[in-house]
């Protein structure tokens, strides 16, 4: 409309009302602060702003905020800031609101208009809308600089306490969130408000931001320890559980859960009472619901319900159905409106509309991949939260770490053509595949927890044999693969804890191998011979001929295993391929030439390098974990020069492998590998198992009970129970068939006679008795309950004394959620940044804009320029010899004025004027009278200038 802004100019600057308004009406929806006509509109604003018509004052302060720019701002402030004190309470809010635009746009306003803003505050007698509208103004400005207000808090603590409006409470509230942090005596003059609101209010948004104003305030950690903080705490937690089990509405239940999640941090017991509606909502549909569950679950957690909320997340993930493209509602037209036919003519009736779909909610909602990843990353950050401390039975956490490898979703190729993605070898990402992350607690469980090595060991011998890859690893998809990487680590690191050590040599050396990922398969290579020496390496049985055969059969299956990747395309598995590749061959050599006993009763020694050489290359001090900081403390040696090239003859060296190379090389697998991603290895399956292979039926995990475990797990979990609870009396067994097998029916059973009812004896109840038998019970219960097993957990070594920072990394810093800092944001388009630099306790220049200050600057830097540049010019002047540095006084002559001349009165036309002088008159004596004897006195007659006269024919020339 820039094409219109003249005429709407010229409709704003009409005599009449209507159309006045109709012109400002369109000045805000075509102005811009950049417009071009705006700067001839000033005038007609600061008109309209004095106008004595409340109504024309309006329009002006309505279109203010949204064309103002900077240097209308100066301009305006004198004629709005006489506005505060309007007769009229509309103009005076107005005006307000109008003064906090003109601060985002020029911060400098603000600070002659705040005591006038400051006055209207303190004033009782205001009206309750104009005080709401200062109070929004502060509580915009507080968060900049809430140190300036803190003289305003006795006067807002009074409109806390009166309460005429919600809105403004909450506004109130707000501010003393941002105050109470710099005065920590508020927190005690506000308890007894805020309590009083939160049990009284029946508003839904008061009580909300009463409860996150303690929150964010600091009030529960500045009166914790006290009777009042404790108060208030469970009073929050108690009102934010009713806003989780109000129905239908979901609004509530989300910012309910971040409420608990901010308070979490300081009374987590508190909200751990809850855990059961919290945990409801982890079964929400609302996707955002369940992910604020999530992070709400995570700093709740304990030892005593670690198992209960993992288990229930581990429910969700197994029995869950994956969420598809079909399940996504945004690709259902249907479901977010309904279709309305119309009739074609006048004489048709539309048909019947289609309504929205319905929504079904007796279904397990399915579960996205995102969400699938963010419930197994919380479930490792809950267990192994400060390094394991809430952790009481690290079999079931090393069981939960293999179920989760289940449940892994499969793993996308995000990489381009050219690329480093994930099959380009090297290392996944843990946002790319979460099975590295399950992996790494793996190992670190296995590495930290010697009581439970063994059975981390157990679990990564499950997770390396290819007879258990069906059941260890999803059916469909390449979910979980990240983990191999750390397995086979550890069954080579500590291979003396195998049950198996022939099934995982076989696994680790079997020709689908080939096709795992670089960084995998690197890992394989280096566990082989550390596996092969586990099984071929004890001098304690003798050199026979059986033992000479199988080692020479797994000598000649790891070099089978090894020629073809010594030629691999990656340089970390080229290296370990060659170097264990030579190795194996001079064992084959040892073992070959190595003479076996003769009889079964002597005694052969075995190769020398098959059982103290090759052993030596893997064996020595333990692996420990290491703290982060430590690499940092390691002095450097000091012949440690980087400079000097590792070997001299490297170049010539490169030079002979290049002609080396066989000349029908094929370079083509080289680009393959890495510019192409290699298709995923799935395991062959015959066509008879998938026709036996029976449809998996998904049932809900919400009455699962402990249906994330395998079988055998279960089974030996059932096992342990049953003989805990054999001779409970108060147990029944769950082998026992169920129905009435009580002694009085077994009676009734056997013998075909009638029971004589009447022949029963009566007993008296004995109550106390039965208090006393479930007394016992319970002394029963706790004596057979299982043990609490004693575990220790391997600290991070460290080199000298551990400083805050080094022992801050040597945690898992990697599990640590960051504190995050949450800026606020304008509601205001306007960037409200310059705001925070302006300070209104500086009385010093009050008065004065900071226009005013910066042109009284410039002004003295042009005066000490014009100064300096004197003095410079005075320094290079040239003098005369004979002339003194003070110079020569030079008088100046002055200007003769004209005489004044008399004209001739008789001249006639034509004629030139005779000019006559003008005599000296004598001057009178003071003392001379008149005629009729008084004295005069003649004024005193000032001189007159000679002035030109213009002499026209047929008139006369007047004299003096």
């Amino acid at each position: 409309m820039s094409w219109a802004s003249f005429n709407v100019l010229e409709v704003m600057s009409s005599q009449k009302y209507p159309q006045k308004k109709v012109g400002y009406l369109a000045a805000i929806q075509s102005f811009r602060p950049d417009t071009e006509v705006l700067m001839l509109a000033e005038n007609l604003l600061k008109k309209d702003l004095t106008s004595p018509t409340p109504i024309i004052i309006a329009l002006p302060l309505t279109a203010i905020p949204h064309v103002i720019n900077s240097s209308m701002a100066n301009s305006l402030l004198s004629d709005l800031l006489p506005r505060l004190t309007h007769s009229q309470p509309a103009i005076r809010k107005k005006t307000i609101v109008t003064l906090y635009r003109l601060a985002l746009v020029y911060p400098e306003t603000l600070r002659p208009a705040w005591p006038k803003i400051k006055e209207r505050l303190l004033d009782d007698d205001e009206d309750s809308s104009v005080t709401a509208a200062i109070v929004n103004v502060v509580c915009e400005l507080s968060w900049r600089r809430p140190q300036d207000f803190l003289p305003l808090a006795p006067r807002l603590f009074d409109l806390l306490v009166q309460r005429e409006n919600n809105w403004m409470a909450i506004k109130i509230i707000k501010l003393f969130a941002t105050l109470t942090p710099l005065e920590p005596r508020l927190i005690k003059k506000l308890l007894p408000p805020l309590t009083t609101i939160i049990k009284t209010t029946p508003a839904m948004s008061l009580l909300y931001e009463c409860i996150n104003g303690i929150i964010q305030g600091g009030i529960l950690e500045g009166a914790g320890g006290t009777t009042e903080g404790e108060e208030i705490a469970r009073l929050c937690v108690g009102k934010l559980r009713s806003m989780l089990v109000v129905e239908g509405d979901p609004n509530l239940k989300y910012v309910a859960l971040l409420a608990f999640d901010k308070i979490v941090k300081s009374h987590s017991h508190l909200v751990a009472l809850h855990q059961d509606v919290i945990l409801d909502c982890i079964d929400d549909a609302d996707i955002s619901i369940r992910m604020r569950a999530l992070d709400l679950v995570v700093g709740m957690v304990n030892s005593d319900n670690l198992t209960t909320i993992v288990g229930k997340l581990m429910r969700q993930l197994r029995h869950a159905p994956i969420a598809s493209a079909v399940d996504n509602p945004a690709n259902d037209r249907s479901t977010a409106n309904g279709v309305e036919p119309l009739a074609d003519s006048e004489d048709e009736d539309p048909e019947e509309p289609l309504g929205p779909a319905e929504t079904k909610y007796d279904q397990t909602p399915p579960l996205p991949e995102d969400y699938r990843i963010g419930v197994i990353r919380r479930i490792l950050e809950m267990c192994s939260w400060e390094t394991y401390v809430n952790i009481t039975d690290f079999e079931w956490y090393i069981d939960v770490l293999v179920q989760l490898v289940r449940v892994c979703p499969a793993l996308k190729a995000t990489g381009k053509v050219g690329e480093d993605h994930i099959y380009s070898g090297g290392p996944l990402s843990s946002q790319s595949d979460i099975s590295h992350e399950i992996g790494d607690e793996l190992r670190n469980v296995a590495v930290r927890v010697k009581s439970v090595r063994a059975e981390a060991i157990n679990a990564a011998q499950n997770l390396i044999l290819l007879d258990r890859r069906e059941q260890m690893f999803p059916a469909a998809g390449n979910g979980g693969q990240g983990v191999l990487e750390y397995s086979a680590w550890l069954v080579g690191e500590f291979s003396s804890y195998l049950n198996n050590p022939h099934g995982v040599l076989t696994s680790l050396v079997h020709p689908s191998t080939a096709q795992l990922p670089s960084n995998v398969l690197t890992i394989y290579v280096q566990a082989v011979p550390k596996v092969f020496v586990s099984l071929t390496g004890g001098q304690q049985y003798s050199w026979t001929r059986e033992r000479k055969t199988s080692v020479s059969l797994l000598l000649a299956r790891i070099v089978h295993f090894l020629e073809p990747l010594a030629v691999h395309p990656s340089l970390e598995v080229q290296e370990r391929a060659v170097e264990f590749l030579d190795l194996m061959k001079l064992v084959s050599e040892a073992v070959s030439g190595q003479e076996p006993a003769t009889t079964e009763d002597d005694y052969a020694d075995p190769p020398l390098l098959l059982t103290q050489a090759i052993p030596s290359l893997f064996t020595g001090q333990e692996l420990n974990p290491v703290a982060i900081g430590a690499q940092r403390k390691v002095p450097l040696p000091d012949d440690l020069d980087f400079d000097a090239p590792i070997n001299e003859n490297l170049h010539s060296l490169l030079q002979q492998a290049e002609h080396d190379i066989p000349a029908g090389a094929d370079e083509d697998d080289m680009y393959y590998f890495y510019n192409q991603p290699p298709s995923a290895y799935v395991q062959p399956q015959t066509a008879a198992d998938r026709l036996g292979s029976a449809p998996i039926e998904v049932t809900s995990y919400q009455q699962a009970d402990e249906g994330y475990l395998d079988p055998d797990i279960l089974a030996k979990r059932k096992a342990e129970k049953r003989e805990r609870n054999r001779d409970d009396p108060f147990y029944i067994g769950t082998d026992h068939r169920s129905g009435t097998s009580t002694p009085i029916h077994n009676i009734i059973k056997n013998t075909n006679e009638e029971l004589d009812v009447d022949s029963i004896p009566i007993m008296n109840l004995d109550l106390e008795g039965s208090d006393r038998a479930l007394e016992t019970r319970a002394r029963t219960d706790t004596a057979k309950r299982k043990p609490r097993r004693h575990f220790e957990i391997m600290t991070d070594e460290n080199i000298g004394s551990d400083d805050p920072i080094s022992s801050r990394d040597s945690s898992r810093s990697d599990l640590v959620r960051p504190s995050q800092a949450k800026g606020k944001r304008s509601v205001l388009v306007v960037d409200s940044s310059g705001l925070g630099s302006l300070s209104l306790e500086d009385d010093r220049n009050s008065g004065k804009l900071d226009v005013e200050l910066r042109e009284a600057e410039a002004k003295a830097l042009k005066e000490v320029e014009r100064l300096r540049l004197e003095m410079q010019r005075a320094s290079e002047r040239i003098l005369a010899k004979d002339v003194p540095e003070e110079g020569i006084l030079v008088k100046r002559k002055k200007k003769k004025k004209p005489r004044e001349v008399e004209v001739s009165e008789s001249v006639e036309p034509g004629e030139v004027p005779v000019v006559k002088k003008k005599k000296k008159k004598p001057k009178e004596s003071e003392g001379s009278t008149a005629a009729d004897g008084e004295t005069e006195v003649k004024p005193k007659k000032k001189n007159k200038k000679v002035r030109e006269v213009g002499l026209e024919e047929g008139e006369a020339v007047g004299g003096s």
